[in-house]
């Protein structure tokens, strides 16, 4: 009885040191190196190292996702498929007007509905390539932060969630 106790202890323990080492290592370095020799998260680069990280790792991933799904529509893919014609002019802010409103329900109900095929690519495969790329969390549904869906889109009222 008091091994399986301490098992169950142990068990306990190693799932909760596990949950913190995975949860707890965000935001990731994934930038440039910085002026302490480590590379640097999302929040430190400045905006020329944003421009270049998007360029060279998040703009491939976002590409070859949408490149795969559908090769006839999105055989270029470049900055203005997520920003809008305000990339031309340097304009890269998110959430953005340019992309279709979501419903602002949290478990996009109606999005799944109408476009089943869509919100599933984006929630399975474009979210967790881009918050990955990014080095940030992915949203969860009981902080209501990190990155999803309405990092991007815009809810029927304006920005949801933190964004």
């Amino acid at each position: 009885m008091q091994q399986a106790h301490r098992t169950v202890v142990l068990s306990i323990a190693m799932a909760t040191l596990a949950a913190a080492v995975i949860w707890g290592c965000y935001p990731k370095p994934v930038g440039p190196i910085g002026p302490t020799g480590k590379k640097l998260t999302w929040a430190a680069m400045d905006k020329d190292q944003r421009r270049v990280h998007m360029r060279n790792a998040v703009l491939p991933r976002a590409a070859a996702i949408f490149q795969q799904w559908r090769p006839q529509r999105y055989g270029t893919v470049d900055c203005d498929l997520c920003h809008g014609r305000g990339a031309a002019a340097g304009i890269f802010d998110m959430p953005t007007d340019h992309l279709p409103r979501l419903s602002g329900e949290m478990l996009l109900g109606p999005e799944l509905e109408k476009h089943p095929e869509t919100t599933r690519l984006k929630l399975d495969r474009l979210v967790p390539e881009i918050s990955d790329a990014l080095g940030v969390k992915r949203f969860s549904l009981i902080t209501r932060r990190g990155f999803g869906c309405y990092s991007c889109h815009l809810g029927p009222t304006g920005p949801l969630f933190g964004n």
